[in-house]
C-alpha cells in the first residue's frame, strides 16, 4: 500500500518553485499533493502526482535533482482525535514518523495524511492489522 512521490531540491530564490509548476503543468501532469520545507539555500518540494514517472524525467530533463520515494498514503476520519488514533497506533507499534503532510479528499469526510516512515513496510503492517485504511497508489494519484 505504498505511494510514490517525487522530491525536488530547489534553490531557495524566487521563481524556482513556479518554475517547476509551470513545467509540470505544461506537460500536462497534476499535482495531487504538496510539502515545502526550506532552509537558507534550499528547498525541498515534496509532490504527488498523477503522472509520477512523467514528471519525474520532465523534471531530470529542465536540470532539476528529482528522487523518487515511498510513502504511505491514510485515510484519516475527520474529526477530532481522528489523526491522534493514527499517530497513538503508531507509536504503541514503535513506528517512527520521518514526516508527514495532509490533503483533503473532495467529499470532506476524510483528510488524507501522506506519511515517510523509517520503515515503512512495518508501517503497512501495523495499519493493516489494525484496520486502519491505506489508500493505494491508484487511488491517490487520481484524486
Amino acid at each position: 500500500m505504498k505511494v510514490q512521490q517525487i522530491s525536488i531540491f530547489i534553490e531557495n530564490k524566487a521563481g524556482r518553485l513556479a518554475e517547476v509548476t509551470r513545467v509540470l503543468g505544461e506537460s500536462g501532469v497534476n499535482i495531487r499533493a504538496l510539502s515545502l520545507a526550506d532552509t537558507s539555500d534550499f528547498g525541498i518540494l515534496r509532490l504527488i502526482v498523477d503522472k509520477i514517472d512523467a514528471a519525474q524525467e520532465i523534471l531530470k530533463s529542465g536540470g532539476f535533482t528529482v528522487n523518487k520515494t515511498d510513502v504511505v498514503a491514510v485515510e484519516v476520519p475527520d474529526r477530532p482525535l481522528g489523526l491522534y488514533s493514527i499517530l497513538e497506533t503508531l507509536d504503541r507499534g514503535r513506528i517512527n514518523v520521518e514526516y508527514m503532510y495532509a490533503f483533503a479528499e473532495h467529499d470532506g469526510a476524510n483528510a488524507v495524511i501522506i506519511f515517510r516512515f523509517d520503515d515503512p513496510d512495518a508501517a503497512v503492517d501495523l495499519l493493516r492489522k489494525t484496520g486502519i485504511h491505506m489508500l493505494d497508489g491508484e487511488a491517490v494519484y487520481n484524486m
